[in-house]
């Protein structure tokens, strides 16, 4: 079967209850370890993160000195343009100090320090994945998610694809303005799950949805993010008339407009279908492969292998 495009995705009528789907899981994520939520929250965190972990994954056990270290991850941020030097330093600093992160032991040269992931960022990205699986399965009655949790090879080779993939599609790594306020912003992606959360009924040709009565206070308190930031946020999107309550002083039920919807799903759809073409492509290899075990880690073919640095690098 083939992957799903990102237009198939976008215009699929159960594409608005999948991402409702998606929001809930992902919200779900962020209560469980609002700690790691909170490092991974804004989009600049997001590119860092999936790109971080899908060099951890392509470490090989015979190359010791492969995988994670400073030096490929602050390269990938400079190219990516996401971050500063120091900002990625210091994004990997806490990282460890928030053990998400650790050393990989008995590394032959000192002067490299070469990282792995924790059991907790292990458990999140995997819990990640297979959220995003089970709502591409609903869109063509595949199985995507029972064939991931019964073979992890396939999501130790799609998580760097799908991320080598999406780092690098500008639909994906610059969102439209429309949202971009919000994702720039630490936990702003969170505060965009909680809005389509609530959505109840959608019809895709209204010019506005009703999501019920939604205060800031409430928002701030959920997800510790201060009255200021969420103000900024939101008054920008008020002032384009993208969302508004319909009473005055933000009272009453909160509406999204259509353009604001629009851009959102659109804009998500890149990430289902990089996932979908990953999965099928983890899926390829796996059944091109004679042996019926993977190695401790495999690097992908294709873009991930390229773009998040040779695995016998010494960098």
């Amino acid at each position: 079967m083939r992957s799903l495009t990102r237009a198939e995705i976008a215009a699929h009528p159960s594409f608005p209850s999948i991402e409702k789907q998606i929001a809930k899981h992902l919200i779900g994520i962020h209560v469980r370890t609002p700690r790691l939520s909170r490092l991974k929250a804004s989009h600049r965190k997001w590119l860092m993160t999936q790109s971080l972990y899908a060099l951890s994954l392509q470490r090989t056990q015979d190359d010791p000195l492969s995988g994670l270290t400073a030096t490929r991850f602050v390269e990938i941020v400079m190219k990516l343009g996401a971050a500063s030097r120091n900002t990625a330093t210091a994004f990997l600093a806490e990282l460890v100090a928030y053990k998400f992160l650790r050393d990989v032991p008995d590394v032959p040269d000192r002067r490299v320090r070469v990282l792995e992931t924790t059991e907790a960022s292990n458990t999140a990205m995997l819990g990640w994945f297979m959220g995003h699986m089970a709502c591409l399965d609903q869109l063509d009655g595949g199985n995507r998610e029972a064939a991931a949790a019964s073979d992890q090879r396939i999501f130790r080779i799609a998580q760097p694809y799908a991320a080598a993939k999406l780092v690098e599609d500008p639909i994906w790594r610059d969102p439209p303005d429309t949202i971009g306020h919000f994702l720039w912003s630490d936990l702003g992606g969170m505060v965009l799950h909680d809005l389509i959360a609530r959505i109840d009924v959608f019809d895709p040709t209204a010019e506005r949805t009703n999501i019920g009565p939604v205060t800031l206070a409430e928002l701030s308190e959920t997800y510790m993010i201060s009255a200021t930031n969420l103000k900024r946020m939101f008054k920008k999107a008020e002032l384009e008339n993208l969302l508004g309550w319909d009473q005055p002083r933000r009272r009453g039920d909160l509406w999204l407009s259509k353009s604001f919807l629009d851009d959102y799903f659109t804009w998500q759809s890149a990430k289902f279908a990089a996932l979908d073409e990953a999965y099928r492509h983890a899926i390829d290899e796996i059944a091109e492969t004679a042996s019926t075990t993977l190695p401790h880690a495999v690097a992908a073919d294709g873009p991930s292998a390229g773009n998040f640095g040779s695995a016998s690098s010494r960098s």
